[in-house]
């Protein structure tokens, strides 16, 4: 089976200046890897590449068995992503949210009820603005959203940044959830005490290119990043 994530040298420019600088990486189906690394080490460049946002310079790269080259439509139609902004409309609660997302995305959005209800956001709060709701809560929509679409790639940009307890806990019950149902995951942190416990593999950043990988701390394990 080939893996959900290949690059090779994977370069990516923004202007002249390497973002990505020669890349190596490959993932397998169901596995989670947590990327490390200080700001402006190419974290965020990395995932917003696996989603198909920014093109590929030069190099190899595929995802789900799409190029990267010349297939990056076929990648995000796969690909879920989540940020520090949820990307979603402050002016419609979290069920108006999720249903207009799902149907964009072709997906059924009689899948965004339960989905909500799964990642704490229920009764009043579901139908309250977006706009009005704190972030936690914002960002627990966000991750509703992924549950309901079920992409083949999770792409988690500091999951646990300004979150509660709970709300990191359930980061980590849903990554696993996704692991387990297939999924690939990689999430970017700058809390290794919280990510890197829920990871099969731990790669560190530094000047646009993977320095070192190691072995993550989830019970399950995993395979090696190559």
């Amino acid at each position: 089976m080939a893996p959900a994530v290949h690059l090779s040298n994977a370069v990516v420019l923004a202007g002249r200046f390497p973002v990505l600088a020669g890349v190596d990486l490959e993932l397998d189906a169901g596995q989670v890897l947590v990327v490390l690394g200080h700001n402006g080490a190419g974290k965020t460049s990395l995932l917003r590449l696996l989603a198909g946002l920014v093109p590929l310079t030069s190099g190899e790269g595929r995802i789900l068995e799409h190029r990267l080259d010349d297939q990056a439509r076929h990648v995000r139609r796969r690909v879920g992503m989540l940020g520090h902004d949820v990307g979603l409309y402050d002016d419609l609660t979290p069920h108006e949210n999720l249903r207009f997302a799902l149907r964009a995305a072709r997906v059924d959005p009689g899948a965004g009820p339960g989905a909500l209800e799964r990642c704490g956001i229920s009764g009043r709060v579901a139908m309250t603005p977006l706009g009005a709701l704190s972030a936690g809560q914002r960002r627990r929509v966000g991750l509703a959203l992924l549950c309901a679409r079920r992409p083949e790639l999770w792409l988690l940009d500091e999951p646990h940044a300004s979150l509660d307890t709970a709300t990191r806990q359930l980061v980590g019950e849903l990554v696993e959830e996704a692991a387990l149902g297939g999924a690939t995951v990689v999430a970017t942190s700058h809390e290794p005490e919280v990510a890197v416990p829920m990871a099969d593999v731990v790669a560190t950043m530094a000047g646009g290119i993977v320095i070192e990988t190691t072995s993550g701390g989830r019970p399950r394990g995993g395979k090696d990043v190559a």
